[in-house]
């Protein structure tokens, strides 16, 4: 038998960003939104389904669906780029603006598909820290992509997966500083909503900065796979080059214009997350954990007296799955919990409890 084709040497030490899918009686590990859209989306959906041709290709251009968003937040739909979620926006940033020769920078702890998609698209990467706290540093921040003069640099706020949200003065440094570097800044809001401010007042097409967003959190849509970005006209043009035709569906383009209709409702749902997170992140500061502030629809948190990883088995062992976060850069023995309903995180603060007086076992 012939040797077997090898993997692009860059590619061979990297593993595949998944987290567990277990059969639990409540599931807190993914940040999805706990309550399904509403039911009036769902009889719009199927009733503009029965229409849809489908031995035809979809609209290429999608341009409905960056229509709707264009008109949601402001904006031109020649400033939006919609995809199969916002990972799929950070792959065409990554094709478009990264590659041999160029790199990324971001600041760990922060979301890991940062990195990974820069590696797979052949792209370098900064990394840069955090202060102790888990808080950004500015300064640092400016002199890691003054001396690097990285084509892309990745700001995700609220920060995956410690919550944190970045200062408005923060990032419109950073952006300044990215810009004199001759880069781009791409501020990550997948829970955006869930934040008292955005980056989107910063996007024209006179500032080479985008704002990515995603329908899997505060538009309970996760099952869609549905992103986008706002930016730059002529950035946008760009990313259109290295996408792969008709690469938004049929089914894709038509959720994710009529759940537009319903932002009351997504607004609700979100006041109504915001809320809980408040009693959620009380009731944890009530138990031997520290816990850290969050703008975000998640908790991060790391128990004192018992080893992390031994706090998400003993969970797990009561049938509640959070995600254990403790092998991330700098989040030694941190698990983060999603922000469910009260019940589902009634149950979860019942089984920590019990788990941190068990010392693990159930």
């Amino acid at each position: 038998m012939p040797p077997l084709p090898e993997v692009r040497p860059d590619l061979a030490a990297l593993h595949g960003y998944h987290s567990p899918q277990v059969d639990v009686a409540v599931r807190l590990n993914t940040n999805e939104a706990p309550a399904p859209p509403p039911d009036a989306w769902s009889e719009a959906l199927v009733k503009e389904l029965a229409a849809v041709e489908w031995n035809r290709y979809p609209d290429r251009a999608a341009a409905e669906l960056r229509a709707a968003i264009a008109d949601h937040h402001g904006v031109r739909p020649d400033q939006v780029f919609a995809a199969n979620g916002s990972n799929e926006c950070i792959q065409a940033l990554c094709l478009a603006y990264g590659g041999a020769g160029r790199s990324v920078a971001l600041f760990e702890p922060t979301y890991p598909l940062h990195s990974h998609i820069a590696r797979i698209t052949g792209t370098g990467v900064l990394e840069g820290g955090r202060a102790p706290d888990l808080s950004l540093d500015p300064d640092a921040a400016i002199a890691l992509i003054a001396a690097g003069a990285p084509a892309l640099t990745f700001l995700c706020s609220p920060n995956n997966p410690t919550g944190m949200l970045e200062a408005p003065e923060t990032v419109a440094a950073v952006a300044d500083a990215a810009a004199a570097a001759g880069g781009l800044l791409v501020v990550d809001e997948a829970y955006g909503q869930f934040a008292p401010w955005s980056a989107l007042a910063l996007v024209d097409d006179d500032r080479p900065v985008v704002v990515t967003r995603t329908y899997s959190k505060t538009w309970s849509m996760a099952g869609a796979r549905l992103g986008y970005l706002v930016g730059p006209s002529w950035l946008v043009a760009e990313l259109e080059k290295v996408t792969l035709p008709y690469h938004l569906d049929a089914v894709k383009q038509i959720a994710g214009r009529l759940a537009l209709r319903f932002d009351a409702e997504m607004r609700e749902r979100v006041a109504a997350l915001v809320e809980e997170r408040g009693r959620l992140f009380a009731a944890l500061t009530d138990l031997p954990v520290d816990v850290w502030p969050s703008a975000a629809n998640f908790v991060l948190f790391r128990p004192r007296t018992r080893d992390g990883h031994d706090v998400w088995q003993g969970l797990l062992d009561r049938s509640v799955l959070v995600r254990d976060c403790s092998a991330w850069p700098g989040l030694d023995g941190c698990l983060r919990v999603t922000v469910g309903t009260a019940d589902e995180d009634d149950r979860f603060l019942s089984a920590l409890a019990a788990t941190l007086d068990a010392g693990g076992q159930p």
